[in-house]
């Protein structure tokens, strides 16, 4: 196992991941984890993440430091680098001139870290202090041309510090670098795969639940029906699926879910009908996070009715992943800052009678899919692009209605039908339609209109963390653009959304 200690840092869960990618265990732990819970955990190295913060602000994130004394390699990434060197003597201070974006590494001695690379290569910086003078047993390991500490080394205790940022893609050869750490300086082995997580998960929700019975929500997306696949694995026939229908849904997807859902998955569903309750709570809610929470609580009410007619109901299953915690509130207690509210980590009535159980909350996407292959889920089912648990609601700026949730099915119908055309719909990690609360004028059939106008989105990510919109042909989106102005009454205008994440998230709201 490998740990990274959260000092606040927005790419925590990207680092886990990327030690995950070499097939070894990683879990992120607040920084206020006491040392005998590290002895507890035993691993066999300790990541000390980035973070928004200044080692001398006031109340800044620290852990207990006599973690250096254990005798377990440590590799400090920005503000991580900066903890470890001041905890052990050295001086950091204010940067002359601050590092945001890219930069020239330039290898001055030899380290594991850099092991078989070339001496200069782009890495990825964003902080505003530097360290001026190392602890005792302390090199300089790598440098840029406005950094001169960019990278340091104990070599004899195993402890390692980058200024830059190696998880993020941006940095070139930055995976290698974790790959180096975690086989070269920790020597760990390649034991953990989602065959074995399953393994353990299944038995852990076995002893969890017992002989109780679990109320899955079950949206047919790809979280919720690998969640309600381990979970089914685990306790059987006392996994009892509802499938609901919040109004919310795309163009007749609530039919071609209950046959995929029928079709590959042997478990108790029952659909459940609550459109009106819904669209009746989120009249005249143009505000972004309050439709969120409306929609989760109510999600969890449905849950609770339910609950009472199934005896013995102890526990709501949920499909909640990393990302969603990371985005969504403090991961495991740390400082991480809050982004927006998940529909399934938000919102959540104080006096919920269900215990939630969440197998996946530790998984990244990909890791996801990877499982649910492993679980023999059928492929439709896997490679169902992201849709997000509040629906077409979040993607309806402004106040949701019938009339514009149609508008925005027949938009995203025709997009969607056109992304499959084109061998697009598994390259792309999403591609939606967004109806704007605008409209513009247009001249159609020579007459003057004054209508809607749809954002269009696609992006491409590897786990939902960090994205880029995707550069779809011109003629494809020439031809998606025609489509819905044709086809769709109301809308006359149709432009693409080139944000990345971030600035931007996936999602509009």
């Amino acid at each position: 196992m490998i740990i990274v200690i959260d000092f606040g840092s927005q790419f925590n869960q990207l680092i886990a991941r990327r030690v995950r990618e070499h097939n070894v265990y990683c879990q992120v732990e607040p920084a206020d984890i006491s040392l005998d819970r590290i002895k507890e955990l035993d691993p066999k190295g300790i990541i000390l993440s980035g973070g928004p913060s200044s080692i001398y602000e006031e109340n800044s994130p620290s852990v207990d430091t006599a973690l250096f004394d254990l005798g377990i390699p440590v590799l400090g990434i920005c503000y991580g680098m900066h903890f470890m060197v001041h905890a052990l003597g050295g001086v950091i201070q204010r940067a002359r001139k601050r590092e945001y974006g890219f930069a020239k590494l330039q290898i001055q001695t030899e380290c594991p870290l850099f092991k078989d690379m070339e001496s200069a290569f782009q890495c990825w910086m964003s902080h505003g202090d530097s360290a001026i003078e190392l602890p005792k047993g302390f090199v300089v390991t790598a440098s840029t041309e406005n950094t001169a500490i960019a990278a340091v080394a104990d070599h004899k205790k195993q402890f390692y510090g980058l200024q830059f940022h190696p998880e993020v893609e941006h940095s070139v050869n930055g995976s290698v670098m974790i790959k180096h750490f975690l086989f070269d300086v920790c020597l760990c082995e390649r034991n953990w795969t989602m065959t074995s997580f399953a393994e353990g998960a299944i038995a852990q929700i076995k002893d969890a639940v017992g002989d109780q019975k679990v109320i899955m929500g079950l949206s047919g997306g790809v979280d919720s029906s690998v969640a309600a696949t381990l979970i089914h694995k685990a306790i059987g026939k006392n996994l009892y699926c509802i499938f609901v229908d919040n109004g919310l849904l795309r163009h007749n997807e609530k039919t071609q879910l209950e046959k995929r859902l029928v079709a590959n998955l042997d478990m108790n569903i029952k659909f459940v009908d609550a459109s009106e309750t819904f669209l009746a709570a989120l009249k005249g809610i143009t505000d972004p996070e309050t439709k969120r929470k409306i929609i989760g609580s109510l999600f969890i009410q449905v849950f609770d009715a339910e609950a009472k007619t199934i005896p013995g109901a102890g526990f709501l299953g949920q499909g909640t992943l990393y990302p969603d915690i990371i985005e969504s509130r403090s991961a495991f207690g740390g400082p991480t800052s809050i982004i927006k509210s998940h529909h399934n980590v938000g919102g959540l009535p104080k006096k919920m009678k269900l215990k939630l159980i969440e197998p996946l909350q530790l998984l990244f996407k990909d890791e996801v899919r990877k499982l649910g292959l492993t679980l023999g889920i059928h492929e439709d089912l896997i490679w169902r692009q992201p849709f997000p648990g509040p629906g077409l609601a979040i993607r309806i700026m402004g106040d949701v209605t019938p009339e514009r949730l149609d508008i925005l099915r027949q938009t995203d119908t025709i997009l969607l039908e056109e992304i499959r055309k084109a061998g697009l719909y598994r390259k792309l990690w999403q591609s939606f339609a967004v109806l704007l609360p605008v409209k513009s004028v247009g001249v159609m059939g020579d007459k003057r209109t004054f209508a809607n106008c749809v954002a269009i989105r696609a992006v491409n990510s590897n786990d939902a963390m960090t994205a880029d919109w995707a550069k779809l042909p011109h003629e494809l989106l020439g031809k998606i653009s025609n489509r819905i102005i044709n086809e769709v009454d109301d809308i006359n205008r149709v432009v693409y959304d080139i944000t990345s994440k971030p600035p931007g998230t996936i999602e509009w709201e």
